[in-house]
């Protein structure tokens, strides 16, 4: 007798965009940065991502674990760099600088592009996420680089890194909240478009 295993991958959704949402909010310039934020990357964004990565493996999902588990380091690395330098622990260390944080989004970004690949046989709204998650991380390379154009960073590529950022977070969303919904149900309540 074997029990049915529930899909993880719901909860690993709504702990990326969920989080990336809020972030995102601050990055079009809603609010500052704060520990709503940095709390929310430690433990939905990643500690929730860690662990679905883990049910994955679990599950034999190569592309979940490989995937789930990335991205719930990616919001530790992200916290991190944010609060290493204001402690004692990393005592000689300066922040990032604008050209390390580029490097840093840029590596995340041909990362999600490759995985993109990953979802084209799988649904419309999986790739939509992985291609807007890629769009996101450029965005924030090119804002990133923009370095002393302050308009250029602040007003511009910023506020639409955020707006994107928005979009790609309530994606991921949506497609967790469909999956519960169509399988509490049984049927096809939110469309996830299925690749024939």
């Amino acid at each position: 007798m074997t029990d049915k295993l529930a899909n993880p991958a719901p909860l690993g959704l709504l702990g990326f965009g969920m989080t990336t949402i809020l972030l995102n909010l601050h990055n079009a310039g809603l609010f500052p940065l704060d520990t709503m934020i940095l709390a929310m990357g430690i433990a939905y964004g990643g500690l929730a991502q860690v662990i679905v990565g883990i049910m994955e493996f679990k599950k034999g999902n190569t592309f979940g674990t490989i995937a789930f588990t990335s991205y719930g380091l990616f919001w530790w690395s992200l916290v991190l760099l944010l609060l290493l330098p204001n402690t004692t622990l990393a005592t000689g260390f300066s922040p990032p600088t604008e050209i390390a944080m580029a490097s840093y989004f840029f590596i995340w970004g041909l990362f999600t592009f490759v995985m993109f690949f990953g979802t084209l046989k799988t649904n419309r709204a999986l790739q939509f996420v992985f291609m807007s998650l890629a769009i996101l991380f450029f965005l924030l390379t090119i804002r990133d680089l923009s370095g002393n154009i302050a308009i250029l960073r602040n007003l511009t590529i910023g506020t639409i890194a955020g707006i994107e950022g928005i979009i790609c977070g309530s994606s991921a969303v949506y497609l967790a909240l469909a999956e519960v919904l169509n399988e509490a149900n049984k049927r096809n309540v939110l469309p996830i478009f299925p690749v024939k």
